[in-house]
């Protein structure tokens, strides 16, 4: 039996089957959208080769992989009926992180949020009628909370339905969590809520640049239109992933929803500029919360345009919400479950902004071996840029 994990090739996805893969002992089951089985297994090797070297990540794919080239955006994920038994077979549990990121595109996060969220609930249904489901593990986001403003959120008071969403994707992952609720309401579940999720507190090297090209870009600013005092609750990817991986595999977590955040010991901005400006040796920003309101417009006009300042315009449209409603989401839950807190930003934020400006915002991905042994060996790699994320995590 396995672990059937969706979005195993997204940032997240891959650091969780990373972590399952070095920390448990179950196979794994993975959908992977590719044209053939050798596109499957680089695309693939792309996701985990921040993790891994390529006998680990063979031996892996050998022993405890099985890959169903699938989209949970089809019909039985695309699969043929014969594939979609076995997977339905050999499937002990679920963790369902596959999800459209994109949040400017309701029609993206509709097919891949809504409709392959149903998908996977789907199979899930019929592996436990056929001999028991473990356990559906369902990677949320804070951003369920809807429209905030100074508030400290805990679990049980996120949702609330008479509440404005702040863009298609909050609103689509909030009938996720519906629908599991609903759909499975006698399976053993598990909601994760992540919040920011910026960076590795275990090395700079990353392969997600969205979020970090806009804080370089804010880091490099003389004056910041925010709050000084206001917090900004952010994650690392690492303890996102043990925890989820963590609590997946306990039989019985304390609770069904956690928030995977800082909570309480978010970081002020005023607190992450100094950090910055002490590791380079420069004066922090000066701060000026009164220009809030004419720069969210200056970015607005200057989104979709060409050129690099509407790239970074674009990307801070989408964000900007996210850095200015200083609320911050409770994790006593899963600090209490772990038995430890996450790493703070100001602790690794430095080598992960000089990381991604010294690659110029880009990950050199290492080709599959020309001389390497056993499936898919002599057939030619897709190109790196096949493998990057089209916003699915």
């Amino acid at each position: 039996m396995a672990i059937l994990l969706t979005g195993s090739t997204g940032y997240i996805g891959a650091h969780i089957a990373s972590n399952l893969l070095a920390g448990h002992s179950e196979s794994l089951n993975l959908l992977v959208r590719a044209r053939d089985a050798q596109e499957a297994n680089v695309r693939l090797w792309h996701a985990l080769q921040l993790h891994m070297d390529f006998p680990r990540f063979e031996e892996f794919l050998h022993s405890r992989i099985q890959i169903f080239l699938g989209d949970i955006t089809l019909p039985s994920f695309g699969l043929t009926e014969e594939e979609y038994r076995a997977l339905v077979r050999s499937t002990d549990s679920v963790i369902h992180c596959a999800a459209s990121l994109n949040r400017k595109s309701e029609k993206s996060c509709l097919n891949v949020n809504l409709r392959g969220t149903l998908e996977v609930i789907q199979l899930a249904m019929r592996a436990r009628d056929q001999h028991g489901l473990r356990r559906f593990s369902h990677v949320s986001t804070v951003a369920v909370a809807g429209q905030r403003s100074n508030e400290v959120v805990a679990e049980e008071a996120a949702i609330d339905w008479s509440r404005s969403d702040y863009d298609p994707y909050a609103r689509t992952k909030k009938f996720c969590e519906h629908m599991v609720r609903q759909l499975l309401p006698d399976v053993p579940r598990t909601i994760f809520r992540p919040s920011i999720v910026l960076g590795d507190s275990r090395r700079p090297q990353t392969n997600q640049f969205e979020m970090v090209r806009a804080f370089v870009f804010l880091a490099g600013l003389p004056a910041l239109p925010f709050r000084p005092d206001a917090r900004v609750d952010i994650v690392p990817v690492d303890y996102v992933a043990d925890a989820i991986a963590t609590l997946h595999e306990k039989p019985k977590p304390n609770h069904e929803i956690y928030h995977l955040s800082s909570g309480v010991q978010s970081e002020t901005f005023m607190e992450l500029t100094d950090a910055l400006a002490r590791a380079q040796g420069k004066r922090g920003p000066v701060f000026a919360p009164s220009l809030e309101g004419p720069s969210s417009k200056m970015v607005n006009v200057l989104a979709g345009r060409a050129g690099k300042i509407g790239g970074i315009a674009t990307l801070l449209k989408v964000f900007l919400p996210y850095l200015v409603w200083n609320t911050v989401f409770d994790n006593q839950r899963v600090v209490a479950e772990m038995g430890r807190r996450p790493a703070r930003f100001s602790q690794y934020c430095y080598p992960l902004l000089g990381y991604s400006r010294e690659s110029n915002f880009s990950y050199k991905y290492r080709d599959w071996p020309a001389d390497a042994a056993g499936r898919g060996s002599g057939n030619a790699p897709i190109p790196a840029a096949s493998a990057a994320q089209d916003f699915r995590r």
